[in-house]
């Protein structure tokens, strides 16, 4: 959970790290939403996480790069490949804010395999591209065998960094990016994972172009209809990970 004197700052990851990773590209696309929309979807413990009587939905797009394991060279081949995801925000009973992925599209298979056998995340395999051009970056993937639950995204960040300014104070913004760790079920139990990186270099963004059926496929049929309430973007990231902290209590 976040230090309260410095929302936007990680506190200190707390044991070694075992993963570390480049997240670049990064596009957030989120929607506000009823609480009682998303608590079906909470693992055992866990409980929407609420910033003026809402929560939230999103879609967060990027490229990740230059994977690693204790500190070890990066491994190109295993980490390096664009991801989508459909996200929700959780609180459990000890208080540590995190992250609820419904799912995450990935190009390659492997690292798919591995994160769903050892943290019970809802990888996909999936057929994705990534591409800049004239100020924009856009988004393309489709899941492999359900090709309804694709996502076709185009954004254009905002350059100028007076229009930047205040997003790192803003607490929405702070609320949907400063996120510490992720809450999933797996095995019967709940598990929590801290990852630390440096302050979001977040910008606002506009959406160019947005084709979704990510969303409806995660449960939230109808969502992307509708324009997304927060539009931001952030260049890149370097993400470490610890290893699962003690689980909670079984379903």
């Amino acid at each position: 959970m976040s230090s309260p004197a410095s929302p936007g700052q990680a506190p200190p990851l707390g044991s070694t790290a075992v993963l570390k990773q480049r997240w670049s590209e990064v596009t957030f696309l989120h929607w506000k939403v009823d609480p009682a929309l998303v608590a079906p979807y909470m693992p055992a413990g866990c409980s929407p996480d609420v910033i003026d009587g809402s929560t939230w939905v999103g879609l967060i797009a990027f490229q990740m790069s230059k994977s690693s394991f204790f500190g070890g060279p990066s491994i190109p081949w295993l980490g390096d490949f664009p991801e989508v995801n459909v996200r929700l925000y959780s609180i459990d009973g000890r208080g540590r804010r995190g992250v609820v992925f419904r799912s995450l599209e990935a190009s390659h298979l492997i690292p798919v395999l591995v994160a769903r056998a050892a943290f019970g995340l809802k990888y996909q395999w999936a057929a994705m591209k990534l591409e800049k051009h004239d100020g924009k970056v856009a988004y393309l993937t489709k899941r492999h065998g359900q090709p309804g639950a694709s996502s076709h995204l185009i954004v254009r960040p905002v350059q100028e960094p007076a229009a930047n300014l205040g997003l790192a104070a803003d607490p929405v913004s702070t609320f949907l990016t400063s996120r510490w760790g992720f809450h999933e079920s797996h095995l019967g139990h709940t598990i929590y994972c801290r990852n630390h990186h440096e302050p979001w270099p977040l910008q606002h963004a506009e959406v160019v172009y947005l084709n979704d059926g990510l969303l409806a496929a995660a449960g939230f049929e109808g969502l992307a209809d509708r324009a997304p309430d927060s539009v931001l973007y952030a260049a890149e990231v370097t993400t470490v990970f610890a290893a699962p902290q003690k689980r909670n209590r079984t379903r």
